[in-house]
Order: structure tokens, then C-alpha cells, then sequence
């Protein structure tokens, strides 16, 4: 493979919108393949600065085998004062290189491709472990919330009943208003619901320990840190990667500090996928996806294709010189 093709953001987030079902699906077999020994998912690398504590730089490599067989990695940037400019809080783009020659051979913006991987991830596990759930709930209102939902529905998650919550009232009253039957309310009001959504960029817990939590609930933890690490030691633990979400002080890894043992996560989604696991039912049960550098991968191989097939993919001549 010796062309080198780049994808504006604008093609890209063109193809995402129309090809939901099929990121559900190459998201539900990457799951698979991950869970299966076929895709190489190295830590990520996190790039801090000492005068921007909330800011961060994150390097995802990975292989993704199976009909993929393509390797890469994902540069993707959290600025929350992005907010303040007027530009969004994450930028990103996705190198892809050829197994076979390990020669790069795309570029892709990667800010949708990112939304849509965790979207999807979020849905895809909606779908395993919530069983018809009669009412959705949001905290936190941004960009990744409003991709979240978009996946949920074509999942068949129905949002007939939606409650959000955001510490900037009118983002949430913006967020409610792009639902037939949809209200803003506290944080009280969204726990309430059957299916719970996190999507916030917190730090650190909020959410008590002492909070009660439904048998046969089902809270997405996109986010990773807003729950108090004890409300995870009464409920099933479903995580993305074991190894990777027990780290970076996520309620997952808290919750191993404060036990000193991982016997509180029942398995992954993969294993849920396969059918591996049994959950106890009279539990809440919460997932937690620290997000895999192979979903980037392979979603940025259907936008890359589906990109080339519409002549949309910008070929760079004389990228690798003679």
C-alpha cells in the first residue's frame, strides 16, 4: 500500500452519520476479536502539562487482526479551555499503518471517529446488559452525550423518556430540547432512571457512596470517575478491558485500591457479548469503558473505505518521496 490519503473531519463526521449500524457492528466484533487474543492494545500514553492540570494529550496505539488486520494510532488532545475560545474540548486525528509493511498509509480527523467508537461502545452495551428500559438518563450534556444517544437509538434503545442533568442549566436545556418527551432535572432525578448515562469530564467522585442504586439498573460509566468507588462494590462490574480501566484513578480503580482485589469485576463486555458470564439480578449493574485504541482503528478503517469509495479521501502525492 503505498498511497497516503487524508480525510477532512467534514467527510468523516458525513460517513459516521450515515453508517451507524455498521460501526455498531464492526464495534461488536472488534468486542469479539479483543476478547479472543486477535488485537494488540498497549496502555495509553498520557502527555500532561504542570500548568494545565485539566489538560491532556493522550497517544492510544493498537492492532486490530480479524478482516482488519490494520495497526495505527490515535493522538487525541482534552483542553476543557477550548470551552472559553469558542472551540471544542477534544481534537484528534487517527494514523492507520499496513500490517503487512507497518508504512502509514491515512490520516484521519478523529474527533467523530472518537465520539462514534464511544457511542457506539455505550450502545452496544445498552443493548447487552439493559433489558427494556423504560426511561434514560443524562448526566452531562455535551457532544459525546448527544452522540451517545443517537447510537441508543439505533440500537433500539427507546428515548421516550429522557431525564438530563448538566452543571450549565441551559447546555441541558439545549440537550432536552432535541427529544419529543425529554426534561431537565438534578442528579437525583436522572439516578432515577433505568438506563444512566455518564459523559462528564470530572476528576474525581461525586456521586455518594451511600446513593442507592435499583437491582436490574444499568449505568454506562463513559466517564469514568463520577461514581464513589463503594456504590460499584454493590453492584456487577463490566468493563471494556480489565487492565485498562483498573488504572488513572478511575472508580474502578479506586474500588481495587480500597479492596485491594479485582474480585468486584465480573468479566467484559466481550464476555458478555459471547455469553460467557451470568450477572446476578438482583443488582445494579454498571459498565465501565476505559476505551480501546482498536474501536479507533476500526471504525477509522470503515470511514477511510467508505471515504475512497466516494472519491472523498484526499491522496497525498509524493508523501514518502522517491
Amino acid at each position: 500500500m503505498s498511497e497516503f490519503h487524508v480525510v477532512p473531519g467534514v467527510v468523516a463526521d458525513d460517513i459516521l452519520a450515515a453508517a451507524r449500524g455498521r460501526v455498531v457492528d464492526i464495534v461488536t466484533e472488534t468486542y469479539l476479536l479483543h476478547d479472543a487474543g486477535q488485537s494488540i492494545n498497549p496502555d495509553s500514553y498520557f502527555l500532561r502539562f504542570p500548568d494545565k492540570p485539566d489538560s491532556r494529550i493522550i497517544a492510544l496505539p493498537a492492532y486490530l487482526g480479524g478482516s482488519v488486520d490494520t495497526a495505527g494510532i490515535k493522538w487525541i488532545s482534552s483542553f476543557p479551555g477550548n470551552h472559553d475560545r469558542g472551540i471544542p474540548r477534544a481534537s484528534a486525528v487517527l494514523i492507520l499503518n499496513d500490517y503487512a509493511t507497518g508504512r502509514p498509509y491515512a490520516c484521519l480527523e478523529s474527533a467523530g471517529i472518537s465520539a462514534a467508537r464511544t457511542a457506539a461502545s455505550a450502545a452496544v452495551a445498552a443493548a447487552a446488559l439493559a433489558t427494556a428500559p423504560r426511561g434514560v438518563g443524562f448526566v452531562g450534556t455535551g457532544p459525546i452525550a448527544g452522540t451517545i444517544a443517537r447510537y441508543l437509538e439505533q440500537v433500539g434503545v427507546p428515548l421516550d423518556d429522557v431525564v438530563c442533568h448538566d452543571l450549565e442549566p441551559a447546555r441541558a436545556d439545549r440537550f432536552a430540547g432535541q427529544f419529543a418527551a425529554a426534561r431537565t432535572g438534578g442528579l437525583a432525578d436522572v439516578l432515577d432512571q433505568d438506563l444512566v448515562v455518564f459523559a462528564t469530564t470530572a476528576g474525581t467522585p461525586y456521586v455518594p457512596a451511600d446513593t442507592a442504586l435499583r437491582p436490574g439498573q444499568v449505568v454506562l460509566n463513559v466517564s469514568l470517575r463520577d461514581l464513589a468507588p463503594e456504590l460499584l462494590l454493590r453492584a456487577n462490574n463490566v468493563v471494556d478491558d480489565v487492565d485498562h480501566c483498573l488504572k488513572a484513578q478511575t472508580s474502578p480503580h479506586l474500588a481495587e485500591q480500597l479492596t485491594g482485589s479485582r474480585d468486584f469485576v465480573n468479566g467484559t463486555l466481550g464476555q458478555v457479548l459471547r455469553g460467557d458470564i451470568k450477572l446476578d439480578p438482583e443488582l445494579p449493574t454498571v459498565f465501565s469503558p476505559f476505551g480501546l485504541g482498536v474501536l479507533d482503528i476500526a471504525v477509522g478503517t470503515v470511514v477511510l473505505h467508505e471515504a475512497r469509495q466516494a472519491g472523498r479521501a484526499i491522496a497525498i502525492p509524493g508523501f514518502f518521496g522517491a
